[in-house]
């Protein structure tokens, strides 16, 4: 599937492909899967046609993480891997204070206690994006960072290991080390296995994308994803809020300066979701699917799972994604610049 910036949500997007055919048809599927168990290509992996983010899991300012939601965190990890789903994304800097990398590490744990058969177990992708902090000037010191989320989640390989923000705007040269560190990861040490099975970025422009891609080709490495920071991640398009209701915390701001932009795409939205009897996250989910992307909604309660999970099994018609698409150009062109995207 193709990177595009206006697609509404959380994604990945570099190469993937749909991999298993219709049956009920002699002629090859030609639109996104949309059944968790059927699964796409994600360059060399086999992912669920949505994941699950983890932003949520361990930060406190956000998202009002508090330990004691940990048993419900597992009973929606558990809930997610039973229904097919088998991508998570995560982040070494998920977390705040003292909960840094507290994502990773519940992420592992989950993986640890999960009680169904270890084939389903042994099946889950974990996509973790390491911070560009500014200590990280060598790539030596980026594969370390790897190295520590590897010890976190307790596994012995990373599905997707990303870059998750660019430094190209004010450090460019420790941009390069850092991309070199990616090639690192990925690169098969002797006799040993590498430490992430395939790499991606997150929060790049088109034009360091192009940059980045072409750098990495020319070492031999394969750029697989690409997840840009956009308006569903914040939790914008569900419906939930308007000028007058705003989440609590840094997020109010945001929605104050945004929302009132949104009033076209939000009204389409719902009108598809009540003639459709669905949710409007479970619109702008199935939305991102058609579009060719594989979303990745954060979760925090088994409710939350339940919900994203009623995005598939359906896909939006031609003349509801058109309604869409008209709709989302009537929103402002230019947004709040996410400091952590190039252009």
């Amino acid at each position: 599937m193709a990177w595009t910036i206006a697609s509404p949500s959380s994604r990945f997007s570099f190469g993937a492909s749909n991999e298993i055919p219709q049956n009920s048809s002699r002629f090859p599927r030609l639109v996104p899967q949309f059944w968790p168990w059927e699964k796409v290509k994600l360059g060399p992996l086999s992912v669920s046609p949505m994941g699950f983010g983890t932003w949520a899991w361990g930060n406190q300012l956000l998202w009002g993480y508090q330990e004691a939601m940990n048993n419900e965190l597992q009973e929606t990890f558990n809930l997610a891997i039973d229904n097919g789903i088998n991508l998570f994304d995560t982040a070494d800097s998920y977390g705040t204070g003292k909960l840094n990398g507290q994502s990773e590490r519940l992420l592992g744990k989950f993986i640890r206690d999960y009680q169904g058969p270890k084939g389903v177990r042994d099946n889950i992708i974990i996509a973790t994006k390491f911070a560009a902090y500014p200590w990280r000037l060598t790539a030596g010191q980026f594969v370390k960072a790897c190295q520590s989320s590897l010890k976190r989640l307790q596994i012995e390989r990373i599905g997707v290991g990303q870059l998750h923000w660019s430094t190209a705007n004010y450090a460019p040269l420790q941009e390069l080390a850092l991309w070199d560190g990616l090639v690192a990861m990925y690169e098969k040490p002797c006799f040993k296995q590498s430490l992430v099975r395939a790499v991606g970025v997150s929060n790049y422009g088109p034009k360091q994308l192009l940059k980045i891609s072409d750098y990495l080709k020319a070492r031999g490495v394969p750029l697989c994803s690409a997840q840009p920071l956009d308006i569903l991640i914040t939790g914008m398009l569900t419906g939930k809020y308007t000028a007058f209701k705003l989440p609590r915390g840094p997020r109010a701001l945001l929605f104050r300066q945004i929302l009132p932009g949104l009033e076209p795409l939000l009204r389409s939205l719902g009108e598809i979701a009540d003639k459709r009897g669905k949710t409007i996250p479970q619109v702008a989910i199935n939305w991102c699917i058609c579009k060719g992307t594989v979303p990745i909604p954060g979760v925090k309660s088994v409710r939350q799972a339940e919900e994203n999970l009623g995005a598939l099994g359906w896909r939006l018609s031609l003349d509801e994604m058109l309604q869409l698409e008209s709709a989302a150009q009537e929103s402002p062109r230019k947004m709040i610049q996410n400091i952590f995207q190039t252009r």
